[in-house]
């Protein structure tokens, strides 16, 4: 049940963003973490999603019992490279959910939790994974913009330049997982993300309006 298509082409995700007054506190806010797995870069043309994993943040902690996980079949042969980084198999896959059932499961998770917003790392190629699987069923995603990790990095510390979840945890000093798998990624980037919130509230970046604000670079 698509219980998420507001319009015949349109599917909305469902988040609490722009309704929230920009003064409220970060500590009242809730939002998701999430990654995607997939067959490989070119999720625009042939490669595919595999996996979706999240887990609730509250404010300034991780609410690691409420996660999120599922796999989506991808409908074509996971190269034994991908095989090797993730540990994803076909057997792993072969009956899993289409992609757009998927979505529609992990949106149901955001609904369920009255999610203001997204948080990734690296995020708009996971919003790319979920767009370009949804345009296959001829359907356009409509989302509020998600926040990146790299993004309040870029605000903190501008002289860092990669891209690599592991070596920023490390970095800050934050907790490490079995790498490339959704959920652990999700995890991993949730402790990421509420240490940058500490060190923006030592900053006095206690509002959502001023996380909204550095998020964009206008800090």
């Amino acid at each position: 049940m698509k219980v998420f298509i507001f319009s015949k082409k349109k599917i909305q995700c469902p988040l609490h963003y722009d309704s929230v007054p920009l003064n409220t506190k970060i500590e009242d806010l809730t939002f998701v973490v999430f990654d995607t797995e997939t067959t490989g870069f070119r999720v625009g043309a042939e490669d595919r999603m595999l996996e979706i994993g999240a887990v609730k943040v509250k404010g300034y902690e991780v609410k690691e019992n409420i996660t999120f996980q599922t796999f989506s079949n991808p409908h074509r042969l996971i190269s034994q490279e991908i095989i090797q980084l993730t540990g994803i198999q076909s057997k792993d896959v072969e009956q899993a959910p289409e992609a757009r059932d998927a979505i529609d499961d992990f949106f149901a998770f955001l609904e369920g939790n009255t999610v203001n917003s997204l948080v990734g790392h690296y995020v708009s190629f996971d919003e790319l994974v979920m767009k370009s699987e949804l345009k296959r069923d001829g359907l356009h995603l409509q989302m509020a913009p998600s926040l990146d990790t790299l993004n309040l990095i870029g605000y903190l510390s501008p002289s860092y330049d990669m891209r690599d979840l592991e070596r920023y945890a490390q970095l800050f000093g934050t907790r490490l997982y079995p790498r490339h798998r959704a959920l652990n990624d999700a995890l991993m980037t949730a402790y990421l993300f509420v240490e940058l919130l500490e060190l923006l509230r030592d900053r006095r970046v206690e509002t959502w309006g001023e996380l909204v604000r550095v998020s964009r670079g206008s800090g």
